[in-house]
């Protein structure tokens, strides 16, 4: 039987891990029981954005944002509820009913993916089958590539027809054109295949669906060497790695992932062992790419496989670069060997440099050497720092002038002067000092004149932060919001009613904050948990952002309760309802006052104006 459209909402809220969706956008690290990390909603330096998997919430401290899963999505991607909504149901493979679903984007958006599916099978079929495609079989067999590998990876090879593939899935051309493989003639009607005469390579999401290919040149001649798909409904090569989908469990088994530049790289590594290899689609390392890694990776251990070439050089540098300002701001890099054990929580993240000796890529090094020899090498494989330093070093020559020396004490300077452990420091130093022949007395100064120089150049950097909108400065609201947050701790049935009696009798002034005590005061007893009436709570204000900012601030609020026992539990009850109702009478007494001042015409409205103030005060629920 069909779902409805509210069942396929709670399903999908119920699929939804509100960690696994914010590390889709931010670096996370654990806390306790929280997730912290910089909130992508304003700048800062210092993680003040929290995630909680049990409750279900993210809460930024910094600029007040907060919400359940769908909120981020929603607030992140500038999309509304439904459109979410449409684009989480078609991830999961829910089947939304007709006259909710099926927006123009996720109309596109499937018949792009149906395509591509068709597209792949398609060209799998010619790498097989067909006659035209020997030449590619045989530069397969080359590379050791077998039957099993070719159909695991969705190998395949596009016909040199101009409309080999249109003719086979006999579709609209522009879907074709939506999903990359169709590109309309700019002085002729109709389209020509993208890809024709090559060697394809299916590149998958997260998800395993395919989204875009590469395809490889086969002949002389043949421009460019690989062929990549633009970006498309489907596919940004700024977010997807090449490999993901098979080695993201392996990822997170061995939490450590190890980064390559080329297709046939990967394949040979996951095919020999390095079950947790990928690459980047013809695109340097990007934060979005990092961010996929971190999702699975929590140790944050990260293997740079380039080749040892200057542009392999230079992309491990800037990859590098990228990876330390994406991990910055949870710790430390680490930088100093003491073993090989994996990172733990101890440090933002661990970079080892892999280069196999002979200068071979990955690929060819695995087809002479075999994948053990590999994993060998990479687990003995250097911290970035010691990659570093021992490149550097390396280009002393015997006959070095005193100058050159000084332009390479330049050079190194800053990587020393980047580790934060003093003793750390101090032991580089000795080793660096001995390697040039230099004093170490002389280097640490030079180091600390690096440092000293580049505080004084540095301009301070001013984070914009807004205030928490749904923090009052109002006193008695915080002493409300203090009781509201009591439902959202475990608390027994009677102080449940009771709590909900002293908050029927409260006068809630701010609209939205009396609004969801009236909610609360309405599903608190048909939820069997916190968690439960937490779910219950953001489907009710699934489109009223500013209530579900409070009630992420209330649940993090009810954290200070969390402890309490029954009887603490009533005393603070009580006596937060005492502050309520003494500051209001304070309050009142104030306005009665000033009223007086501005109000009173003569003797006989003094007179009565003192005998409304005495007859409060000696009232019973005037007293303190």
């Amino acid at each position: 039987m069909a779902m409805t459209y509210q069942e396929a909402v709670e399903e999908i809220k119920r699929r939804l891990d509100v960690v696994d969706v914010v590390q889709r956008y931010v670096v996370l690290k654990k806390s306790g029981a929280n997730y912290m990390g910089c909130c992508p909603f304003h700048k800062e330096k210092t993680p003040s954005f929290s995630v909680n998997r049990q409750k279900g919430i993210f809460k930024c401290f910094g600029c007040g944002e907060g919400g359940d899963a769908i909120s981020f999505l929603m607030k992140i991607q500038g999309r509304s509820f439904k459109e979410v909504i449409e684009d989480e149901a078609k991830n999961m493979g829910i089947e939304l009913p007709v006259t909710h679903g099926g927006g123009d984007f996720g109309k596109k958006k499937q018949a792009a993916l149906d395509v591509m599916k068709k597209a792949a099978e398609f060209f799998q079929y010619n790498l097989l089958n067909s006659p035209e495609a020997e030449f590619a079989r045989e530069y397969l067999k080359k590379r050791s590539i077998t039957d099993e590998v070719i159909k695991t990876y969705g190998l395949g090879y596009s016909l040199k027809s101009f409309d080999g593939l249109q003719q086979h899935l006999m579709t609209d051309n522009q879907i074709l054109e939506n999903a990359g493989l169709a590109i309309k003639r700019e002085n002729q009607k109709g389209y020509i295949d993208r890809f024709r005469g090559r060697l394809m390579i299916p590149v998958k999401d997260e998800n395993g669906h395919v989204v875009a290919f590469g395809a490889r040149a086969l002949e002389d001649g043949q421009n460019p060497k690989y062929l990549n798909s633009p970006d498309t409904i489907l596919y940004n090569k700024s977010h997807i790695l090449y490999g993901f989908d098979t080695a993201k469990d392996a990822i997170r088994e061995l939490d450590s992932v190890l980064i390559c530049e080329g297709y046939f790289d990967t394949i040979s590594l996951q095919v020999g062992g390095v079950k947790n290899a990928v690459a980047s689609c013809g695109t340097a390392l990007t934060q979005d790419h990092i961010r996929l890694i971190a999702k699975y990776c929590e140790s944050r251990k990260i293997y740079l496989a380039f080749d040892t070439d200057n542009a392999g050089q230079m992309a491990t540098e800037r990859s590098a670069s990228l990876i330390k300002e994406a991990f910055g701001g949870l710790g430390d890099i680490k930088q100093f060997d003491s073993c090989y054990a994996t990172t733990g929580d101890q440090y933002a993240c661990e970079i080892r440099v892999v280069s196999p000796p002979q200068g071979k890529d990955p690929d060819e090094f695995i087809r002479e050497n075999g994948g053990n020899a590999y994993i060998e090498h990479m687990l003995n494989a250097p911290l970035l720092l010691d990659y570093r330093l021992d490149r550097l070093m390396g280009q002393m020559k015997n006959d070095i002038s005193p100058l050159e020396k000084n332009n390479l004490v330049a050079k190194i300077i800053p990587l020393l002067e980047e580790i934060g452990n003093n003793i750390v420091q101090n032991e580089y130093v000795k080793r660096v000092a001995t390697r040039l022949q230099i004093d170490e007395g002389l280097l640490l100064r030079e180091i600390k004149a690096f440092r000293q120089k580049n505080e004084q150049i540095e301009e301070p950097v001013f984070e914009e932060k807004s205030q928490i909108v749904t923090k009052s400065s109002n006193f008695i609201e915080k002493m409300q919001k203090n009781l509201l947050s009591l439902f959202f701790i475990s608390v027994s049935d009677s102080n449940r009613l009771q709590l909900i009696s002293i908050i029927q009798s409260q006068k809630i002034e701010n609209k939205n904050l009396n609004l969801l005590a009236q909610t609360i005061d309405k599903l608190a007893f048909m939820s069997n948990n916190t968690e439960e009436l937490i779910q219950a709570l953001f489907n009710e204000f699934e489109n009223n952002s500013e209530i579900k900012h409070i009630i992420t601030d209330l649940i993090y609020l009810s954290k200070c309760y969390e402890n309490l026992t029954e009887s603490e539990l009533q005393m603070a009850m009580a006596e937060t309802t005492e502050k309520v109702e003494l500051f209001r009478r304070k309050e009142e007494l104030k306005q009665l006052r000033i009223q007086s001042r501005s109000s009173v015409k003569n003797d006989s409205d003094e007179v009565q104006y003192q005998i409304t103030v005495n007859e409060k005060l000696k009232s019973e629920n005037w007293r303190n």
